[in-house]
């Protein structure tokens, strides 16, 4: 990194909404562009650049600055030049000119200092003084705020979230307790509140730093392994570990966060279970509305369902198993109803049936996850189906839906596919918008993995026996001749896959070195599958892996597909962030749900994009320093700065990421995996992404080992133990 003192000559552009500047300055005698979030900087005014020089494609050589220092003008002829860049109220070129005509060079100190002597010029009244005074101590403070946040290490971009959330109380907030940073500002996170803690001097051993650390515990814990609580003795383990205090000051914080409800505890046998009081409030209303619903369906009757059955598939030309007729059967008579099967077992044969059924009596609403997900279902049943964020009417805040009690759903039955991947604050929402009578039909593969989300909804529901659920099993013909589908039945039932068998659709690419592997993949996207399948890459084949680091994992595959699919061109527009170079033409993933994000569809307009969501960069603005992304159901959405860390290469995602979406042609490395993903559920869900073909690349050992290992993690969940202790107690 280099450092430079230079004086701005102009600001070419800037972003209000991000802090992204162009200036003008002059180094060594050239006058050069510098780029970089500098929101409070203005023309004529001396900084302290410190940055590196990179070449843009377009604009030639620039310095990419990472911090930007304000040092006071010291001539009049920069004073002048600061104050009439337009950044203070009241003041003009020509009053600018009048105030450094009248100071000279003591001008900005009299500002500071003694504003009441601007009425010592002629046209300024006391109210315009207080006007100028005001708006110059403003800036002021805005400077001297980001440049304290930066002696932190804290990046521009972030250090213009945390003084839009406190304004001129930053300072006073980041010396006294900076852990309010990671429950009032999106992007910080408990370890950098700690550094910053450390650095201004918090004790290690400080209240502040042991209650955040407890709850970052339960949130950690539900963000990276779908707990909504985690019993007493392991919190506090997992706590001793990240703080390094005494079991004691833990203890104490536990107490304290216990009292004044910051954390709530409830007793389960031989633990104590620990909730964050969203977490708690979630569980409990999804538990008390489901057991709602049992109560009610009674009053769920379609008296002459056999004989409709029976004229449905007189009219399609379709033959319903016993357990399809038994699924149709609980779904129309019935208030809530799970149906659950792998591949192949007519889900959506017995979901086209209900919606004939139901469609007699109102309307039927059909909803998933998912974008991907909601438009499978379209295609599969000939109806429209909704995510369930645009269904409940998503309103711009987390977990805010336009659609609830007060305004429900109007419709006589909801039908949920992928259920697995609900989590629990999403099972909350839709049932809230649900009107009594209502019926509620669940349609998952329980053998997937779990949502990403916390909780354990569908395993939880089915586990309960509290309601009906129909098991499909039995495989159809035309099902049954894909190696997919059988591969995946045997893989559930402990067996290795059949690969490589002539005429089939199930392969495996066998290396011995990981390198092999990785190069291998390559070739297959690039080259040989889009030859052999007469396949897109880019939108026909998904590379998946089990986890993100490693020569096979997301991130390094990312880097290598991309450098083959999608490489570096002359005029082809790049935006670089930390180690990622988004380039126009990329296939992308939003890594989070963003709920304010803003998004068009032709005339539509909406708030809301979320974690899982793909696909296709197809704008890059250089000089607004924007991102344009279409995503798969043609949604459009800005990235600038502020939000440009949501997004990632795709061109491989991981298993969890790719649930709920189904592609033609899926590549798979399998590889001697840490041991808590060498499982049979992981495999399983990886096979079951793919229509035509799967490949798997690797060592075929360790195909065996996952299949061989049906270890599924725990997860604290609670919910099927209140829907049956509500059902022994007769609620």
């Amino acid at each position: 990194m280099a450092i430079f003192e230079c004086t701005i000559d102009d600001i070419t552009y800037r972003n209000e909404t991000n802090g992204w500047t162009v200036l003008r300055v002059r180094i060594d005698k050239d006058r050069v562009s510098a780029v970089g979030i500098m929101p409070f900087v203005g023309a004529g005014e001396r900084v302290r650049l410190t940055g590196e020089w990179v070449e843009h494609p377009d604009y030639g050589r620039q310095l990419k600055v990472s911090s930007c220092e304000s040092i006071k003008p010291a001539t009049k002829t920069g004073i002048e030049k600061y104050l009439a860049s337009g950044m203070i109220k009241g003041i003009g070129p020509a009053t600018a000119k009048l105030i450094t005509q009248h100071f000279g060079v003591n001008a900005l100190d009299v500002l500071e200092s003694e504003p009441e002597r601007l009425t010592e010029i002629d046209g300024i009244g006391p109210k315009r003084a207080a006007m100028i005074s005001e708006s110059f101590q403003e800036q002021l403070e805005m400077r001297n705020t980001m440049m304290f946040l930066q002696n932190y290490d804290i990046s521009p971009a972030v250090s213009l979230k945390i003084y839009r959330r406190f304004g001129e109380r930053t300072q006073e907030i980041m010396k006294s307790n900076p852990y309010r940073l990671v429950d009032e500002v999106s992007g910080i996170g408990f370890k950098t509140a700690d550094r910053i803690a450390a650095a201004i001097g918090i004790p290690h051993d400080s209240s502040f730093r042991i209650e955040s650390g407890i709850k970052y515990v339960l949130n950690e814990s539900a963000a990276s392994a779908g707990h909504v609580y985690l019993p007493l003795e392991l919190l506090n383990e997992y706590a001793q570990r990240l703080l390094g205090v005494d079991e004691s000051l833990i203890d104490k914080a536990l107490r304290t966060l216990i009292l004044n409800r910051s954390l709530i505890t409830v007793p389960m046998d031989e633990v104590t279970a620990v909730y964050l009081p969203a977490m708690y409030e979630a569980e409990s209303d999804v538990a008390r509305r489901i057991t709602e619903m049992i109560r009610a369906s009674s009053a769920c009757e379609y008296p002459d369902a056999d004989e409709r059955i029976r004229r449905y598939e007189d009219q399609e030309g379709v033959q319903l198993c016993d357990e399809q007729r038994d699924a149709v059967h609980a779904a129309v008579s019935g208030g809530l109803t799970v149906i659950t099967g792998g591949p192949g077992t007519g889900k959506t044969t017995g979901i086209k049936c209900i919606i004939s059924l139901m469609s007699r009596l109102g309307e039927v609403l059909l909803t998933a996850p998912t974008g991907r997900a909601a438009k499978r279902m379209s295609e599969a049943t000939g109806c429209s189906a909704k995510t369930i964020h645009r269904l409940l009417e998503f309103n711009g805040e987390e977990g805010s839906f336009a659609r609830d009690e007060d305004n429900p759903l109007k419709a006589e039955m909801v039908i949920i596919d992928e259920m697995s991947m609900v989590d629990i604050f999403l099972m909350k929402s839709l049932l809230k918008a649900l009107r009594p009578g209502t019926r509620l039909v669940m349609v998952g593969d329980a053998d997937q993995l779990p949502s990403v989300g916390a909780g354990n909804v569908l395993k939880d529901l089915i586990e309960s026996n509290v309601i009906p659920v129909v098991r499909l099993t039995e495989i159809f013909r035309q099902a049954g001749e894909s190696m997919i589908v059988r591969n995946a039945h045997r893989i559930n039932r402990g067996e290795s896959p059949v690969m490589n068998s002539k005429g089939t659709d199930f392969f495996i690419e066998r290396k011995e070195t990981i390198q092999a592997a990785s190069n291998t993949l390559v070739q297959l996207v690039s080259k040989r599958l889009p030859d052999y399948m007469n396949l897109d890459p880019l939108k026909d084949i998904q590379v998946l892996s089990p986890t993100k680091k490693g020569d096979v994992g997301v991130w390094q595959l990312n880097k290598l597909l991309q450098d083959c699919l999608n490489p570096k061109t002359p005029g082809k527009g790049e935006r670089v962030r930390g180690d990622t170079i988004f380039r126009l033409g990329d296939k992308v993933m939003q890594t989070r749900n963003n709920y304010q994000m803003e998004w068009s569809r032709g005339i539509e307009a909406g708030l809301g994009v979320f974690n899982g969501d793909m696909g296709f960069i197809t704008g890059i603005d250089t000089e607004e320093h924007t991102v344009e992304v279409t995503f798969d159901d043609e949604r459009v959405a800005e990235y600038d700065d502020t939000v440009l860390d949501d997004l990632e290469l795709a061109y491989c995602i991981s298993v969890h990421k790719s649930q709920g979406s189904e592609f033609p042609a899926v590549v798979l490395p399998v590889w001697n995996w840490p041991p808590m993903l060498m499982t049979r559920n992981l495999l399983y869900t990886a096979v079951t992404r793919a229509k035509k073909l799967v490949v798997l690349v690797g060592r075929e050992d360790c195909a065996k080992r996952m299949v061989a290992n049906n270890k599924i993690a725990m997860r604290y969940s609670a919910l099927s133990r209140r829907l049956v202790a509500a059902k022994e107690l007769g609620m």
